[in-house]
């Protein structure tokens, strides 16, 4: 439990450091001058490559899967104290790390949706030594993050087997698609309406609590994949692309899958996280990123609240929905 709390505590550390360069760039903050540079690094390879590796070596029970997410969580400790080349080379250590352990948990339990996320961690991998070697990381780390989601909600679907054959040969496009991004945006749209038809219960919606909140996580995540899929295609409105999709798409999926305890506050940053993603996309960048931020902060501290409450009752806390 140590371990894992400190891994989480470099994880939260690196989303603080990430979001003070973003905001940074929008308004002028005290921050380092690393921080204002690295905010991709920082959210992409720092927090959620933590995030996802350090869940991968708890489903996969093997020691040596914990060096990935303490590889990735103090590179980002190194990128904020302007030590960008050694933490962009242990972001590649995290990455090969998460790989193997990605391979491992295929050979465990074959099949599509294990192969997709290790799909993930490799373009992940090859996004960190692109970056390493002064090459653009991003449409990798694009790659990365929704083939490593949409893996996890294909193992939750019921979708019949010609349509995770229609899935394969989608999350097979978006792997390759980095090297083309008109092209990546074409199969993020295509996967976007995957996870639409297929990757939502729609029956959640008339439940109460918990299923009908993820439900409503998914569906907003999935439109905005779409959206930054579009925008990508038509290679328009840079920021508003990326911003859906790792912003839109990725912390609705955050939001919805935390394995935290359910409460109808947590409609509140959910709605501000949307509502300000829109004014970021439509009408101001600087309005909409202090919005998103705001929400990420609104979730993070109910989070923590709930965790303590639940905590503090001596009940346990559920395990995340669509695992």
């Amino acid at each position: 439990m140590l371990v894992r709390a400190t891994l989480l505590l470099l994880a939260v550390v690196s989303l603080g450091l990430g979001m003070a360069g973003g905001l940074a760039r929008l308004t002028p903050l005290p921050v380092s001058i690393s921080t204002l540079a690295l905010h991709g690094p920082l959210m992409v390879s720092a927090f959620f490559g933590t995030l996802i590796s350090l869940e991968r070596a708890v489903a996969l029970g093997r020691a040596w899967a914990y060096a990935a997410p303490l590889c990735a969580g103090l590179a980002g400790l190194l990128l904020a104290l302007g030590l960008p080349r050694e933490g962009f080379a242990l972001m590649v250590a995290a990455a090969a790390v998460l790989f193997a352990a990605s391979i491992a948990g295929w050979r465990r339990q074959p099949g599509v949706a294990t192969a997709t996320p290790a799909g993930g961690a490799l373009a992940w991998l090859v996004g960190n030594l692109s970056l390493l070697a002064g090459f653009p990381a991003v449409p990798w780390w694009i790659a990365f993050l929704t083939l490593t989601i949409a893996g996890e909600r294909l193992e939750a679907s019921r979708a019949a087997p010609a349509m995770r054959v229609a899935f394969l040969v989608i999350a097979s496009a978006v792997f390759a698609g980095p090297l083309m991004p008109r092209f990546l945006g074409v199969m993020l749209v295509l996967l976007a309406l995957w996870l639409l038809a297929f990757g939502v219960e729609r029956g959640a919606l008339r439940q109460a609590g918990r299923p009908r909140y993820v439900t409503l996580c998914l569906l907003a995540g999935d439109l905005w994949l779409a959206a930054g899929g579009v925008l990508m295609a038509l290679s328009i409105a840079y920021d508003a692309a990326l911003h859906a999709v790792f912003v839109g798409f990725v912390f609705s999926m955050v939001f919805a899958h935390a394995p935290i305890p359910y409460s109808r506050a947590l409609y509140l940053p959910l709605a501000l996280l949307h509502a300000s993603l829109a004014v970021r996309v439509l009408l101001s960048v600087q309005l909409g990123g202090w919005g998103n931020a705001a929400a990420i902060a609104l979730f993070a501290v109910a989070a923590a609240f709930l965790v303590a409450t639940r905590a503090s009752s001596g009940r346990l806390t559920p395990t995340a929905p669509g695992r």
